[in-house]
């Protein structure tokens, strides 16, 4: 049990050390390592299973309202780069660039994509001619590089995995239709699927995508009161169409520029799962996304009959679709228990000769560690709905944390003083100038997180300046 005991132990409190409790469970949880290049990281085959979860989830949805899987180069000439200013200039200090082919300098760089509205946009000019080539729907599940100078797992990497839709449009209505449904599966996915509640809304133009006329975003709350962007969708306009000249044929038999969206998550989706479900023991994992959702240990596997139970269950709980492993090694049952609250399993079943006798088992729910008795007769009801109701309570809890700590605050002082002594999201009205928009970041450490698309009456005007605001603005600090 000392051995146990030190597995937990050599995770930092979160209460002391978030940031070293986060990367503590990101090793000890063997989601990820680090390699010989900063800010490049290796996944490790539980972390890639997550991620292969929510990427099974998420394509399953894209592909229910038209999506197509395309895949692009990963190289982008610079002079392709170059076309769309905003763009670029906005990427300019991530780009890292490719200068030579074996022994020879290249004629040209060719940048390491950031990004691919460029390549989608070069590609679109080709295929689309008329209006019957309307709209092209496309996502791409690539990894994509961005030179960052700082880096932590999952959060903030150099090279991170990612999915990245690019869709065109003959009508802008239609285009904004298109942000707006995908920033609502977004939404959904994380809600119903990983437990994390979300504030949805527009980003304000200081913090809008570069090159977008209007980015949409879910914001989620973490266990430490910080924010996290957890997917954006863009709305570009005819912006990039106009700049890479593609035009297609209306209805009218007139040249148009069609309308362009973009929108994206990544692998920061797991570091959001770490932070709002997290606990001193480890990962807690959605049972939804979780690549073990129940892990079975015989108690006294050597005896007769124990290992045979066990597989009977593994094979009942797999028939009706659950993910479920058997840890039937020679390691002590605390050990194993210990492990795999760790690594976050949702729920434990432990059967041992005295519960077979009984025709039961014993469950360990993971989030809040409750243990019941379970007939075995009625194992493939009762898994299930406990999967469900794990679920449910994990979203529960991470509702009531992003409840209890939003504030409402009537002028910039009182916006700084909640923020330094309680954190969490602080909700002002704004008058919609820039210059207050960054006086909440000077003054009150805080950018804006979203215009919310549920709008509230906080005051009549704006706590920097004073002047007239209808807009009510979320701020906080953010990963």
């Amino acid at each position: 049990m000392a051995k146990d005991q030190r597995q937990v132990d050599s995770i930092t409190n979160m209460d002391v050390d978030f940031t070293q409790w986060y990367t503590d469970v990101c090793k000890k949880a063997e989601l990820i390592d680090y390699s010989s290049i900063k800010g490049m990281f290796i996944y490790r085959p539980y972390g890639y299973a997550i991620w292969e979860n929510i990427q099974k989830e998420l394509d399953a949805r894209f592909k229910e309202t038209g999506h197509e899987n395309v895949y692009m180069p990963m190289l982008i000439p610079e002079s392709l780069l170059q076309k769309e200013k905003d763009h670029v200039e906005g990427f300019a200090p991530e780009c890292a660039w490719v200068t030579h082919g074996g022994t020879e300098k290249l004629e040209e760089r060719y940048c390491i994509r950031p990004t691919s509205e460029t390549l989608f946009c070069e590609h679109f000019k080709g295929v689309i001619q008329s209006h019957r080539d309307l709209p092209k729907l496309y996502n791409q599940w690539c990894s994509v590089l961005r030179w960052e100078k700082t880096s932590r797992p999952f959060l903030r990497h150099r090279e991170f995995l990612w999915q990245e839709g690019h869709t065109m449009h003959a009508t802008a209505q239609e285009a904004k239709e298109e942000t707006q449904r995908m920033l609502n599966i977004y939404a959904d996915f994380l809600e119903n699927v990983l437990a994390m509640p979300v504030v949805k809304g527009q980003k304000t133009d200081k913090e809008k995508f570069n090159g977008a006329e209007a980015t949409y975003t879910v914001e989620c709350m973490m266990h430490d009161k910080k924010a996290l962007q957890s997917g954006t969708s863009h709305y570009f306009g005819d912006g990039f169409a106009k700049a890479f000249d593609i035009t297609f044929t209306g209805k009218d038999n007139q040249l148009h520029h069609p309308f362009q969206t973009s929108w994206g998550v990544s692998t920061r989706m797991i570091g959001g799962i770490i932070m709002t479900h997290g606990d001193d023991n480890g990962l807690v994992l959605p049972p939804r996304i979780a690549p073990i959702q129940v892990v079975i240990v015989p108690v006294a596997q050597h005896k007769p009959g124990v290992l045979e139970a066990a597989q009977d269950l593994v094979d009942r709980l797999k028939a009706v679709g659950v993910r479920v492993k058997m840890d039937d090694s020679d390691k002590a049952p605390g050990w194993k228990f210990a492990e795999y609250e760790m690594k976050g399993v949702p729920a434990r079943i432990e059967i041992g000769p005295k519960d077979i006798e009984k025709g039961q088992c014993v469950v360990a729910r993971r989030d809040n560690g409750e243990k019941a008795f379970v007939a075995l007769d009625q194992l493939e009801t009762a898994i299930p709905e406990m999967l469900d109701a794990i679920h449910a309570g994990l979203y529960e809890k991470a509702a009531k944390n992003l409840a209890e700590h939003t504030y409402a605050a009537h002028s910039l002082e009182e916006a700084k003083q909640l923020q330094e002594e309680k954190g969490g999201f602080i909700k002002t009205m704004w008058c919609g100038d820039l210059a207050c928009e960054v006086a909440m970041k000077e003054k009150a450490g805080m950018t804006s997180r979203c215009i919310p698309f549920t709008q509230e009456h906080i005051d009549d005007v704006c706590p920097v300046c004073g002047k007239p605001a209808a807009k009510m603005v979320y701020w906080g600090i953010a990963y």
